[in-house]
């Protein structure tokens, strides 16, 4: 699928870079038998809650919403990491 039907950034990116990192945070959920989740740690997902930048991750949804600061702070980092001259 392109990147502009998945809502991806319009900034040019290093897409090796967003999958070794996507492969680290698996890594970060492992269990003693080479599993992992698919979603994220929910300790950090409480933080990012707490510094004011997700909705709150504890609820029934499966995902969160970004606050207005949270989706300006995640597009900076995406670029500053991933982008081509990073």
């Amino acid at each position: 699928m392109p990147d502009a039907q998945r809502n991806l950034p319009n900034i040019d990116y290093d897409r090796e870079k967003v999958e070794e990192t996507v492969l680290a945070l698996l890594w970060l959920t492992l269990d003693g038998h080479r599993r992992a989740w698919k979603s994220h740690d929910w300790g950090v997902l409480d933080q990012l809650h707490e510094r004011g930048y997700i909705s709150d991750p504890k609820s029934k949804a499966k995902s969160v919403v970004m606050t207005e600061e949270g989706e300006q702070r995640a597009r900076e980092l995406f670029a500053r990491h991933f982008g081509v001259d990073a």
